[in-house]
């Protein structure tokens, strides 16, 4: 029979299609990303965005003039008793620990490998969109106070070093490491990268919480204050009450109107929420690449733009708390109010609260959409290119992924203009207007990042 032979030019020519065709065929969730934009672009987002922008500004006018605003109130709906021992957090760091095995001895394949399918998928957006629906999940299930309490128990230990008297900056400081990590490290997805990071930062927390009382975990630690502070605008929720929890019903912003002015530790936690996923969104838009010098269609990866990413993560939490003080100087000089600066900034960063919120459901829809299929994939032990994401690019279901998004950031602002109006001091409407003005422009710069296109 006649052979059939390749010439070594043959050869290299048809290894070298191979090579260029491979990162097409390979599933990654840049691809999926870029498909649904794609569509995205085709839609009168301009439309979107200048009917919302109408929306929010007529609510805080109509707001403003209105004898009455709504009332906010709650009720208990009942009560049940603490369980002993602290068995969800004794099962999160069991579940912690065989996540970080498997991180450091599962595969590497960042779609296959359950650590981060857990932490940016599950923990991250899901257990944070469900937070904002039934209340704060992640209290009874950290994966410090159960081992806290008996390392302390165990050692005989009582005492504090007064990290408390630090307030919120420990978890500011957790909350920037962390967003850092996500946005601008090399490689976030990388299982062994993130196993040896999550440890790392499990045993930080674990000493200082050790030497302080695992009472500092809801003070000082990044992932419970974030949890509790997203989940205010939660239409149920949970309240310790003594050796009992009392589970509460509302309207959105009902626990918000309940909880005091924040501190400036706390303020700061707030503003740097939404600092991190207005950068998150903004680091990779053509916008931002092109300020960096950079083609976005050859985008050269992330370490090419460390540094640049860094300060401008500083840069965005800077200018966040800038123009929100900036906003309240304003609305005082309006109002001719002489009180002291503190007593109308508390209320006006409680008011930001279902901003942040809403920014960063909207943010990570898709991420949570396409990362659940992968996770299922892989608690199942299916092959993570079993995994097919043809949603993302059809038109019908990115339209509804859209919508989804915009009915999210719209309604976040509404619940913000309404809340602010109910905590700020009795005012001219006049004085109302910096703050309004501060609404519509993050209503516009939320749904301009979900639109614009992006690398990758």
């Amino acid at each position: 029979r006649p052979r059939f032979t390749l010439s070594s030019y043959s050869k290299n020519a048809l290894l070298a299609l191979v090579a260029s065709t491979m990162p097409i065929l390979a599933p990654t969730p840049a691809l999926a990303h870029a498909s649904e934009r794609m569509i995205v672009l085709t839609l009168p987002t301009g439309r979107y965005i200048l009917g919302a922008a109408t929306v929010v500004a007529l609510t805080a006018l109509l707001g403003a003039l209105a004898p009455r605003l709504p009332a906010f109130r709650s009720w208990r709906l009942a009560s049940f008793p603490h369980p002993p021992h602290h068995p969800g957090s004794w099962l999160a760091f069991a579940a912690f620990a065989a996540l970080v095995a498997t991180g450091f001895l599962g595969p590497h394949d960042p779609l296959a490998n359950l650590l981060p399918l857990t932490v940016w998928t599950l923990l991250w957006v899901g257990l944070a969109l469900a937070s904002m629906l039934v209340g704060d999940l992640w209290r009874p299930i950290d994966p410090w106070t159960a081992p806290v309490t008996a390392t302390r128990r165990l050692l005989g230990r009582t005492g504090s070093l007064g990290l408390s008297r630090l307030g919120h900056w420990p978890a500011v400081l957790g909350l920037l490491a962390i967003a850092w990590f996500e946005i601008v490290s090399l490689a976030p997805d990388d299982p062994p990268t993130l196993a040896r990071a999550a440890l790392l930062y499990w045993l930080a927390i674990f000493a200082l919480a050790t030497l302080e009382g695992p009472a500092w975990i809801r003070r000082g630690e990044a992932l419970t204050l974030f949890f509790h502070t997203v989940s205010k605008i939660a239409p149920l929720w949970w309240t310790p009450a003594g050796n009992r929890t009392e589970l509460h019903a509302g309207p959105p912003g009902a626990q918000i109107l309940a909880t005091p002015p924040l501190s400036p530790s706390a303020a700061a936690f707030v503003t740097l929420i939404l600092a991190t996923v207005t950068f998150d969104g903004l680091h990779l838009s053509f916008w931002w690449l092109t300020r960096l010098g950079i083609n976005p269609l050859e985008f050269p990866g992330r370490s090419a733009v460390t540094l640049a990413n860094s300060l401008g993560l500083l840069a965005a939490w800077a200018a966040t708390a800038a123009a929100i003080l900036a906003t309240v100087a304003l609305a005082r000089r309006l109002a001719r109010d002489t009180g002291p600066f503190r007593r109308e900034a508390g209320p006006a960063m409680l008011s930001l609260l279902p901003i942040a919120a809403g920014y960063h459901a909207a943010h990570y829809l898709t991420q949570l959409l396409a990362g659940l299929r992968y996770a299922l994939a892989a608690l199942a032990g299916a092959p993570a290119h079993s995994v097919t994401l043809g949603f993302l690019t059809d038109a019908a279901a990115v339209r509804l992924i859209w919508n989804a998004q915009f009915a999210i950031i719209l309604a976040a602002h509404l619940l913000a203009v309404l809340v602010n109006l109910r905590l700020a001091a009795p005012r001219p409407a006049i004085a109302h207007l910096p703050m309004t003005v501060l609404m519509v422009l993050y209503t516009i710069l939320g749904l301009w990042l979900l639109a614009t296109p992006t690398a990758g």
